[in-house]
């Protein structure tokens, strides 16, 4: 809809390409008047005898030294007091900018959104005489650090051509009273100067929730206590307001200020108004009315939960745009911008490898995308080549979710363990979860983790079934399962196991309505496991599907030891599978006669208590 508004009004040069260039020809008629003036003053005292520079009188050396240094004194004292309420922004020309609306990849909800944005902000004067609209004036991005909101207003700035000025919202806070609001006065004050020079100006301020929380009120303000004495509770105000209260009043005060008069037309006021004094009604002087200043002001934050509600009205941030992390789409999109500038290996411009890396990033954010990429170029040099391959990039994936690997020198018994543990899990999520893909299975340590499963949705699902959790729960438990069926008994290492299991299983209990009771523990204030495990009916569920779930991988992995045993030989000789090599060794176990069942050891010691993941 805002296309079709738009549209129609976007026939010829947009406002503020003609807005520049008026202040263009305005400021070279300016300079050909003064250079007019100064040839005419030479050329007339050349005429006339004059001299062009005047003599300079004559000055003691002594006197002229005080004079100098009393006249530095005075700058520096002068220049303390102004430098502390100047505006901390940095201006940013369009042609310094090096990022374009089209390297904003992997959102295009919020690019459209900010194209049309743009296309209000360009055409703001027909938008708002011919059809009778407000323009934005300002913007909230909210969204997970990483999400391109500093990157998109960048590229909104290039788009339109206009001034960038970038603040950050800590640098507006001093340790001395009142020179926050000073600043804030001095940034929006450029920001007008910046548009009426040059057509118009986006303001960015990251992190606007420095400088813009709730306010409390005027009762956050009373915590001394009646002995302390009234002039302390004063004080305790004051600080407050400056702090909270001041700094936003003052905020809100200057997103209502953008049409605020220019210097010139202030002087011409107030002249015409001491004339009015003196001139009947129907002889009034018409004062000159504050001019419209083309300003779009962005604010990035990942709290807009707690910016004060006054902020997030119409007419100071009248869009609030959410940087959510991409869809699959939107990462295969970010893949290919980001290997398109980074040298790589044929084999990743196969469009089956580059979905691999799309499905395999679930939940990443775009910066962390790049940054596995560069990670993986990292890889490679390591290994002397100067491009990537799909191998690079794997390993560096493992290293982003797990760590960095540690060489640990396992004794054989821990060695045999912790791969018949990462074994079974692997198993069961093969045979239970064909809807799930294997991605990495190691025994190398990585943090705190003496081995690990990673596996996740083939595609990107946003809903979870019964059976869906239910698969999670057995997943967990095959580690366990497997150590009570190789060893007799288990370790510790199946501690992280279980309780995933149990959050698992208290979502399905306790929200989710997948065991009868309709009752949702997520609606108390509670955490939902503590409100599961507190309730007598609930916890007593909550066991029913555990231990449902532990019978069942038993039953499982009893019929299927040859697989467990498959993947433990493996894991023992190569350490870690990726992908394909945790299926190719299942597929080939699976082809070959199951042995006959053995009955499991009771009470073998193991060699040590361990902490597996």
């Amino acid at each position: 809809m805002a296309e079709e508004l738009v549209s129609p009004i976007r026939q010829g040069a947009h406002d503020i390409a003609l807005d520049r260039e008026r202040m263009r020809r305005r400021r070279f008629y300016r300079l050909a008047v003064v250079v007019l003036l100064v040839e005419a003053y030479v050329i007339g005292g050349a005429f006339a005898g004059w001299s062009v520079i005047p003599p300079l009188p004559h000055v003691d050396p002594f006197l002229l030294t005080i004079i100098v240094f009393f006249a530095i004194m005075l700058l520096v004292v002068v220049g303390t007091q102004m430098g502390g309420g100047r505006s901390p922004h940095l201006t940013y020309r369009p042609e310094q900018i090096d990022v374009a609306l089209d390297d904003v990849v992997g959102i295009d909800p919020v690019k459209e959104d900010v194209r049309r944005s743009i296309d209000l902000f360009q055409t703001h004067r027909r938008f708002a005489d011919q059809m009778g609209g407000s323009p934005r004036r300002g913007l909230l991005f909210e969204g997970l650090p990483g999400t391109g909101k500093t990157m998109t207003a960048k590229a909104m700035a290039a788009e339109a051509g206009v001034p960038f000025l970038f603040v950050s919202a800590t640098s507006f806070q001093s340790m001395y009273y009142g020179a926050t609001a000073k600043k804030i006065r001095s940034y929006f004050k450029a920001l007008r100067k910046a548009a009426r020079a040059e057509g118009g100006a986006i303001g960015f301020i990251e992190e606007i929730d420095a400088i813009a929380m709730r306010r409390g009120g005027m009762a956050s303000a009373m915590t001394a206590s009646p002995m302390q004495g009234f002039h302390r509770g004063l004080v305790t105000n004051q600080v407050v307001s400056e702090g909270t209260g001041g700094v936003v009043n003052e905020l809100l005060v200057q997103m209502q200020s953008f049409d605020e008069p220019t210097g010139g037309d202030k002087m011409y006021n107030r002249l015409v108004a001491r004339v009015n004094l003196f001139l009947p009604a129907h002889r009034q002087i018409q004062q000159r009315k504050p001019g419209r200043a083309p300003i779009l002001l962005i604010a990035a934050t990942n709290r807009a939960d707690s910016l004060d509600p006054a902020l997030l009205r119409p007419g100071r941030f009248d869009r609030h745009l959410t940087f959510s992390t991409p869809d699959a789409l939107g990462r295969r999109e970010l893949v290919d911008h980001f290997l398109a500038r980074r040298a790589h290996d044929a084999e990743l411009d196969e469009p089956v490898l580059r979905d691999r890396v799309a499905a395999a990033t679930n939940g990443w954010t775009p910066v962390m995308v790049e940054h596995l990429l560069d990670e993986a170029l990292v890889n490679a040099l390591r290994r002397g080549s100067l491009e990537m391959s799909f191998h690079d990039v794997e390993q560096a994936r493992i290293t982003e979710m797990g760590g960095i690997g540690q060489p640990v020198r396992y004794t054989a018994a821990e060695q045999e363990l912790i791969a018949t543990h990462e074994a079974g899990h692997a198993t069961v999520a093969w045979l239970v979860a064909p809807n799930r893909t294997l991605e990495v299975l190691t025994i190398v340590r990585r943090g705190e983790a003496l081995g690990l499963l990673a596996h996740d949705d083939c595609e990107e699902v946003w809903t979870h079934s019964h059976y869906d959790l239910n698969s999670l729960v057995q997943i967990a438990m095959g580690g366990w399962v497997a150590e009570e069926l190789f060893f007799g008994q288990t370790s510790t290492g199946p501690a992280s196991d279980l309780a995933s299991a149990t959050r698992t299983a208290a979502q399905m209990v306790g929200a989710a309505g997948m065991t009868g009771s309709l009752v949702s523990f997520a609606a108390t204030q509670h955490d939902l496991v503590s409100a599961v495990l507190s309730d007598a009916a609930a916890r007593e569920s909550l066991e029913t599907v555990l231990d449902d779930a532990r019978s069942h991988v038993r039953r499982l992995l009893s019929r299927n030891r040859h697989l467990v045993e498959a993947l433990r030989d493996a894991l023992l000789e190569r350490y870690e599978l990726i992908g394909p090599e945790i299926t190719d060794v299942l597929e080939a176990a699976a082809q070959t006669p199951a042995p006959a069942p053995v009955t499991p050891p009771t009470g073998t010691p193991l060699a040590k208590v361990l902490h597996v993941a």
